[in-house]
């Protein structure tokens, strides 16, 4: 399954929106997920003129759930990326 495909998969239908970027269900992270779909046919702007579209994930619980984009939680990666290693330590 790609992410990306313009064509949804069938699983996304019983999904539910979760309040928290996590399974509703078992509280898993996106990133312990058997599936990904984002709907990219269809952003949704924001008052600041930022697009955000539904991801869709798969629990491996078997929940199907989605969340907006803006919603996700920063990444480990991006934290550790911008830190300025000439910056002089605290």
């Amino acid at each position: 399954m790609d992410a990306f495909s313009p064509t949804p998969p069938d699983w996304i239908q019983s999904a539910t929106h979760a309040r928290e970027f996590c399974c509703p269900h078992c509280r898993s992270t996106s990133m312990e997920t058997q599936r990904v779909w984002i709907n990219r046919k269809a952003p949704v702007f924001t008052e600041d003129q930022r697009r955000k579209w539904q991801e869709f994930y798969e629990c491996v619980c078997g929940t199907a759930w989605w969340a907006w984009s803006s919603d996700r939680p920063p990444s480990e990666l991006t934290i550790k990326s911008s830190s300025d290693p000439k910056s002089p330590p605290d």
